[in-house]
């Protein structure tokens, strides 16, 4: 039995949800497919898949042993990668995990140069807003907002992350501009909707610190919710400047408290430390040169500042 083509075999048949599509996607027959897995069980001496005529499904067993394999097979296609990459330019499979929303706006727009440039990686994006771990999902580098969290993987800090408070003309010409953060526990307020309900706006000036319990005729769990109802003029918002930097720039909103560093928290946590946009990638993929290629060509991308803060 060839093990790599067996291990191949099996983590192409759980990634694509049957032995039918794995077979389409790598140009062979399924019966090659079941003749591998079949192998692979035998050597084991377990069941790997519940098979029915319909799907697939992990057992117990399986479970256990796909991530190890994936993660088995993720570490040689990297060994390959760099040894190949040494002798030419960066190449091979990339698997990236983005947040949704920010790679909408300002990552998957670029792509199409970055594929140009780069003819011979071969992009994989996870685009979720759940915090993805690197090992087991095999993400080459991750894009994450705001604050980090300590750990072992290599940060690059590609821009800042910063919050601002807005609103349309139309609701500033209906309603005094806030001038003091407590201004605006009295006014409408547009807020993010976190599982405890607690809806707090920070704000921080030097040593002074300032924080406000807003309401207001909405709440939501997604940002973008909140930015099309500000420019309708239903209220003051929060927002990072990368999803509502156009929308400044153009005149649609206008920024306040502008001499206030902004954030959402709840009561009593802790000020956190400076937030950013950063790509983090494992150790053992600190020298792939298909990772630099892609977080060298965003950073050059974003610029110094952010062009999304350059009308701030």
């Amino acid at each position: 039995m060839d093990m790599f083509a067996a291990l191949r075999a099996f983590v192409s048949v759980v990634e694509e949800g049957g032995f039918a599509p794995a077979a389409r996607r790598a140009g062979q027959a399924p019966s090659s497919f079941t003749r591998h897995v079949d192998a692979l069980e035998a050597s084991l001496g377990v069941s790997l898949l519940n098979r029915s005529t319909r799907n697939v499904s992990l057992t117990v067993a399986g479970e256990s042993y796909y991530p190890r394999a994936a993660r088995l097979l993720a570490e040689l296609e990297e060994a390959n990668n760099h040894i190949r990459e040494g002798e030419g330019p960066p190449r091979g499979r990339l698997r990236v995990s983005l947040p949704a929303s920010f790679a909408r706006m300002h990552i998957t727009p670029f792509l199409p140069r970055f594929m140009a440039e780069y003819p011979l990686i071969e992009l994989d994006l996870v685009m979720s807003d759940a915090l993805v771990n690197l090992v087991e999902q095999r993400i080459d580098v991750a894009v994450r907002l705001g604050a980090l969290d300590s750990s072992s993987l290599i940060a690059r800090r590609l821009a800042p992350h910063r919050r601002i408070v807005c609103a349309s003309p139309a609701y500033l010409a209906a309603h005094p501009a806030p001038v003091e953060p407590q201004d605006i526990a009295g006014m409408a307020c547009l807020t993010f909707a976190f599982a405890d309900g607690e809806r707090y706006w920070r704000f921080t000036q030097g040593s002074r610190l300032e924080q406000i319990r807003v309401k207001g005729p909405l709440r939501a769990n997604q940002a973008e919710a909140l930015k099309e109802a500000a420019l309708a003029g239903f209220g003051l918002v929060m927002l990072p400047t990368w999803l509502v930097g156009d929308e400044v720039a153009q005149g649609l909103l206008q920024p306040v408290l502008t001499e206030w560093q902004a954030d959402i928290s709840r009561p009593g946590a802790p000020i956190m430390p400076d937030s950013g946009i950063h790509a983090l990638y494992l150790p053992d993929r600190k020298g792939s040169r298909k990772v630099r290629a892609f977080v060298d060509f965003m950073a050059e991308r974003f610029g110094t500042p952010p062009y999304w803060d350059r009308a701030l």
